[in-house]
């Protein structure tokens, strides 16, 4: 009985470890991402987002490089809880299968409207936590979306090539998430003359033409 009781246990262990951590490719670029949680973003990214209307699809707008970046930034106990919400969303299926056959794969390993019916069935649940759990998802998934310039071009949303003055504030603070060290002005500039925005006129040159 022992026996038979190690070898299940064995066998579990095998296909858990198999599960999470076999199968992905590997991907380059990436500083914080494993392979696996790129894999799950970049589905779950294609799920919501897909190409269409002349939008990018969530793979094109680089959703996995944006939400990398992020998690560069943000504290480590927020890293950590984004980290499990990848795992959960990924291994969920085995217990909450995808309509069709195998239907309990990972869920970046789903067929598209397999993927598509999991992420409905996490929004429209009775469950509030289930519900809670797929909102997290798609504000992590959506702040990547539109902070792709390609997005934003699609949208008319990208930002005018304008000259703004530069304030005492501006000698104080650097970027956002930088240090004091990044601070790029030095010196204070005449304030606006006070035109109106040209509407037709130039977008920033970081938004002009494709980054990928």
């Amino acid at each position: 009985m022992i026996g038979w009781v190690g070898i299940s246990l064995g066998a579990a262990a095998a296909y858990a470890a198999f599960r999470v951590f076999a199968g992905y490719p590997a991907r380059t670029g990436f500083a914080t991402l494993a392979r696996r949680e790129i894999a799950f973003v970049d589905a779950a990214a294609d799920t919501l987002y897909p190409q269409g209307a002349g939008l990018p699809s969530g793979v094109e707008a680089r959703i996995a490089f944006q939400l990398d970046g992020y998690l560069r930034l943000v504290p480590p106990r927020m890293r950590l809880l984004m980290r499990l919400l990848f795992f959960l969303m990924e291994h969920a299926t085995l217990f909450l299968p995808a309509p069709g056959p195998r239907g309990r794969r990972r869920f970046s390993s789903l067929a598209p409207e397999q993927r598509a019916a999991v992420l409905e069935g996490w929004r429209t649940s009775r469950r509030v936590p289930r519900r809670l759990v797929f909102t997290s998802l798609r504000a992590l998934l959506t702040n990547g979306y539109v902070a792709d310039p390609g997005v934003l071009r699609a949208l008319g949303l990208a930002p005018f090539a304008i000259e703004t003055p530069v304030c005492e504030a501006d000698l104080l603070y650097p970027p956002i998430g930088r240090p004091k060290s990044e601070i790029r002005h030095r010196a204070v500039t005449a304030p606006s003359d006070g035109r109106p925005l040209d509407l037709a006129g130039p977008r920033h040159p970081a938004y002009v033409g494709s980054e990928r």
